[in-house]
């Protein structure tokens, strides 16, 4: 993992603005961030054009790379999920006009999980990029951000049943940690549908007693082999972006700035 490699979730500094977010990845030294759309949208809600958001962004001296907001509904009527789909849409727009390529997204899930079923979830996220052709987006699965999607192999599954070059997974070590997932399922097969990396640790207790999301700790300060993992990823031929995202109340009531600057050294000390 290269240096130029890093980014940072807008989730890790949740409850700031936007503008003071930016400052506070520039100082600790971030030059890629995933903000979520929900930032963006706020933002724009108080009379900024996106065109605005973008020179934002580049004085000082970010990109966005990735982002995220909407689940992709894939059970129901087609009346029910066609919202949805334009919501998402719309979404995808509005992340290439930010100058990224990535969206992350979850789904919903059916009444009976079945491995048939993740047909029509592949079918479902297969409509959302042939909708979206025109912004070249690549659309990344979340497993565990769904009630079948549960693990990267059932991820990988619905990338290969929907069998189109920009729909993928995301990959994160939280998910990897609480789920079926091993460490051999990160292999040549299922790196090559992986688009974009999410980074962070657990505490030392036992996965099925980990929340997913708010036991997360900075890098290096739980118990998975990050070093590992990061190893396997790129052995396979990842070489996309690590972006640490954490839902951690300590860091959270820290000044933006400082909650940043702790998230980029705990990844730097993983560069090699």
């Amino acid at each position: 993992m290269r240096v130029e490699q890093l980014a940072i979730n807008s989730q890790c500094t949740s409850h700031r603005n936007l503008e003071e977010a930016l400052d506070a990845y520039a100082a600790a030294g971030f030059r890629n961030v995933e903000p979520h759309l929900n930032l963006i949208k706020d933002w724009l809600a108080d009379g900024h054009t996106v065109e605005e958001a973008r020179r934002l962004f580049e004085s000082r001296g970010l990109r966005v790379v990735a982002s995220s907001q909407l689940e992709v509904i894939c059970f129901g009527s087609p009346d029910a999920r066609m919202p949805n789909l334009r919501a998402n849409a719309e979404n995808a727009r509005l992340i290439r006009e930010l100058g990224a390529d990535k969206m992350i997204v979850g789904t919903d899930g059916p009444e009976q999980n079945s491995v048939e079923a993740l047909g029509l979830v592949a079918d479902a996220v297969r409509e959302l990029a042939e909708v979206t052709d025109d912004t070249g987006v690549e659309i990344a699965i979340e497993f565990n951000w769904s009630p079948i999607v549960r693990s990267l192999q059932s991820a990988v599954r619905v990338a290969e049943l929907a069998d189109h070059p920009r729909v993928g997974v995301l990959f994160d070590t939280a998910h990897y940690h609480v789920t079926p997932t091993k460490l051999a399922d990160i292999n040549r097969g299922s790196v090559r549908y992986i688009k974009h990396v999410h980074l962070d640790d657990m505490p030392d207790k036992p996965a099925d007693l980990t929340h997913r999301d708010f036991d997360r700790v900075l890098p290096g300060e739980g118990v998975i082999d990050l070093p590992e993992i990061i190893s396997a990823l790129e052995r396979n031929g990842y070489d996309g972006f690590f972006s640490v995202e954490l839902f951690n109340a300590e860091l959270w009531r820290l000044p933006a700035k400082e909650a940043a600057r702790r998230c980029y050294e705990s990844l730097v000390r993983l560069c090699s």
